[in-house]
């Protein structure tokens, strides 16, 4: 079985906690990307968040934000789960369906982000095996999707 290091994205595209909501949206659009990892400052590098599209429609646009005066920090989803680069894939894609999480970021031993793994990395790398199927399977499942809803809503 591969390491995350085998399979993730390297240097993935981040934002500040500073960075302004649309600035987050625009490195969206044109990165065709639907999760941005948040750091603490560009030259740590300390994953401290990740803003995924559903944080800025929930976060942001639904709540009736000012989309150019709130910054990243403030719609972000905080402590995201991470895996190392060293670690199997197998624990990725572990965490990404019990969390029902399409993104994994990859940290180093310091928490300084270094890849990202998306369901697409794993079903584009990992075709040859059942577990991109049962990673979609799993991150799309209606009750751990209410759990999740449930969690955020409290």
């Amino acid at each position: 079985m591969p390491t995350c290091n085998q399979i993730m994205t390297p240097d993935p595209d981040f934002c500040l906690c500073s960075t302004p909501v649309a600035e987050v949206a625009k490195l969206m659009k044109s990165k065709n990307i639907g999760a941005v990892p948040v750091l603490d400052s560009e030259d740590d590098r300390r994953l401290v968040g990740i803003v995924t599209d559903r944080d800025l429609v929930l976060n942001a646009m639904a709540a009736g934000r000012d989309v150019n005066a709130t910054c990243a920090e403030q719609v972000m989803s905080p402590r995201p789960r991470t895996c190392s680069p060293a670690d199997d894939i197998a624990t990725a894609i572990e965490i990404m369906e019990t969390n029902q999480v399409r993104r994994l970021p990859i940290v180093d031993q310091y928490g300084k982000l270094v890849g990202i793994i998306s369901q697409a990395d794993v079903a584009i790398r990992m075709s040859k095996t059942k577990k991109a199927g049962e990673l979609l399977q799993e991150i799309s499942k209606p009750e751990i999707i209410n759990r999740q809803l449930r969690r955020r809503a409290s």
